[in-house]
């Protein structure tokens, strides 16, 4: 059995075939870097230990035999806890979905089957993924691998935890203002928010439905590239579904960038960005000028109005999404005196104080007699936030923003006061508002702990910020170091 974890996803399958290892031993390390560090990490709600011994034993005897096997064939991966998992526990973080098991896969979870993964388990998040540090989760914080005083960023911290402590090489998480890319910046790993309708939908518990999104999380830019192929696509499951062809997003790194443009959102180093975070994106921005890329000023004139503009959406969305948790159907049911007093004490035991927070934020704003100046005020906002993108995207091929003002928080630092954790998203939403494919991946650090840079892209243009992403660390090394707890 391997000493220490596997750095990569496709280092792993190529040693498989070579014979250097097998499947269930990689299973094992990952078993036993679980149970060293996940006291302390605490990156997963459920483990299916059993489960993956048995998958891999079976890869063994495929690579034992020389058959062809799918391009993730024995490889360990974890899912964030809000995509269903036929027979599996999913919760979204939350005690009203506790002990509910789906019966069916979602889309992605079945690509990944299909590719040969190995599903490891189920990451923690920030209860029915609203949040920005994984402290909003029923079943408590998850750490970040760097300094285990710190958040991990949300609310796919689990997931991002897990890759960066060396538990998987690949996980998936959802992003729907910047949950997949804040908490890769957070913990020194590449994180992926592909456009709206690459990835299918269908099976991912729905938060704001306009605005979700399921992507990779992996050690590296490659790695990253190599889960979006397995699970990007059409799918007559998932009306928003875009009928596209697949990206071949790994195949299209060998392509240099030289000659691409980058665009630098001036508006995004002003006053709440920590200069620590400022200097590192300005030296990653030398590196890529270095590399033959153009550097150009662009701006986002709407970027301060995205934050507001998405606390209005995506409450909005989710009042209507969480309607369906009423005690009958599936998960907690508290008794009531009648009907209505069962909802009232179903929701009132099972959701945590976010979750309310954000329904009746969300109730409000689609009030009559209110809906007109919050609602549809917002969704104008909305469209002019795409508007600035496009016209960013005339200059540049790629548009470059910091992934957070700041490194990650203290846990509890910012529980007390959500404009303070909201503000946290303040680079990430507007790229779900537009819909376009944002791509985060180490740039340095700020005080030991890792900066992120955040790469978007044109709609369905995936390839490029990879290529560029893919370039930046074949010449630099930040996502080689590893966090204390790997």
């Amino acid at each position: 059995m391997p000493e220490t974890p596997f750095e990569t996803a496709r280092g792993l399958v190529a040693a498989y075939r070579a014979q250097r290892t097998r499947p269930s031993e990689a299973v094992e390390a990952a078993l036993a870097q679980v149970e060293r560090h996940e006291p302390r990490v605490r990156a997963f709600l459920h483990l299916d230990a059993e489960r993956a011994r048995t998958e891999a034993a079976a890869w063994d005897r495929r690579y034992a035999a020389g058959e062809d096997t799918p391009p993730l064939a024995g490889v360990p991966v974890a899912l964030k806890d809000n995509l269903c998992t036929r027979g599996a526990p999913t919760t979204c973080g939350s005690r009203i979905l506790e002990g509910w098991r789906p019966p069916y896969d979602a889309t992605v979870v079945a690509r990944l089957r299909t590719a040969g993964a190995i599903l490891l388990g189920k990451t923690n998040l920030d209860e029915f993924a609203m949040g920005s540090s994984t402290e909003n989760s029923a079943f408590g914080p998850t750490r970040n691998p760097w300094d285990l005083s710190r958040v991990p960023g949300g609310s796919s911290g689990g997931s991002a935890a897990a890759v960066a402590a060396g538990f998987v090489p690949l996980a998936l998480g959802s992003d729907t203002g910047g949950s997949i890319r804040l908490p890769a910046g957070f913990c020194g790993v590449v994180g992926l928010k592909p456009t709206y309708g690459r990835v299918s939908r269908y099976g991912l518990v729905a938060f704001a439905s306009s605005l979700d999104q399921i992507g990779p999380l992996a050690r590296d830019v490659e790695d990253c590239a190599l889960l979006l192929d397995a699970i990007a696509g059409p799918d007559p499951l998932d009306t928003t579904s875009a009928r596209v062809p697949p990206p071949q997003a790994r195949a299209a790194l060998g392509a240099a960038p030289r000659g691409l443009r980058v665009g630098v959102v001036t508006d995004a180093f002003g006053a709440g960005v920590a200069p620590g975070v400022a200097a590192a994106i300005r030296e990653a921005l030398r590196t890529l000028e270095g590399l033959g890329l153009a550097i150009e000023e662009v701006a986002l004139p709407t970027l301060e109005a995205a934050l507001p503009a998405y606390y209005l959406l995506a409450p909005a969305e989710a009042s209507a999404n969480l309607a369906r948790y009423d005690g009958m159907r599936y998960g907690l049911r508290a008794a009531g005196a009648d009907l209505v007093d069962t909802y009232r004490q179903t929701r009132r035991r099972g959701f945590g104080p976010e979750v309310k927070r954000r329904i009746m934020l969300g109730t409000y704003a689609l009030s009559a007699g209110y809906y007109d100046a919050y609602y549809l005020r917002a969704q104008k906002v909305r469209t002019l936030v795409a508007r600035d993108f496009e016209r960013a995207f005339a200059r540049a091929d790629v548009v470059v923003m910091p992934v957070a003002p700041t490194p990650a928080f203290a846990i509890g630092e910012r529980a007390a006061d959500p404009l303070q954790m909201y503000l946290a998203d303040v680079f990430t939403i507007p790229v779900n508002l537009a819909g376009l494919p944002g791509l985060a991946l180490p740039c340095g650090f700020d005080g030991g702990l890792p900066v992120g840079l955040q790469l978007i892209g044109r709609p369905f243009d995936e390839a490029t910020l990879l290529r560029v992403g893919h370039a930046y660390q074949q010449a630099t090394d930040w996502h080689r170091r590893r966090p204390p707890v790997a």
